[in-house]
């Protein structure tokens, strides 16, 4: 997947969690680190309900450009949903599970990408 594509994907993503009212909204540039993704979105919501709606908005969002996920998990629980999009893997975490995971602490090599900016 070129860089390109995945930045751009990557906007839309961090614009739709915006708009569902995620909060501490990070992406992670893990280009050169690792196969997984080019970029993780990682993001969070107040409650088990919130978690399922920031995921289902950017679902949704994204489905009407036709992008759809290739992988999605978590969303029996709403404790911590991933939605793998090839290229960008996004971290929907509850508050709790955020904080005892840390995956910005365990991914610390890749730089941080400023949320809001054109940067992201």
């Amino acid at each position: 997947m070129s860089t390109a594509i995945s930045t751009d994907l990557t906007s839309k993503i961090v614009e739709s969690a915006k708009e569902a009212n995620a909060t501490d909204i990070v992406v992670l540039d893990l280009r050169g680190l690792t196969i997984l993704a080019d970029y993780f979105v990682i993001a969070s919501g107040r409650s088990t309900i919130q978690v399922k709606s920031i995921a289902e908005k950017i679902e949704d969002q994204l489905l009407e450009q036709g992008e759809k996920p290739v992988r999605r998990e978590g969303f029996n629980e709403g404790r911590w949903i991933i939605l793998d999009y090839s290229g960008v893997m996004v971290h929907i975490f509850r508050q709790e599970e955020r904080e005892f995971y840390q995956l910005e602490r365990l991914w610390s090599d890749a730089p941080l990408l400023k949320v809001g900016s054109s940067q992201v």
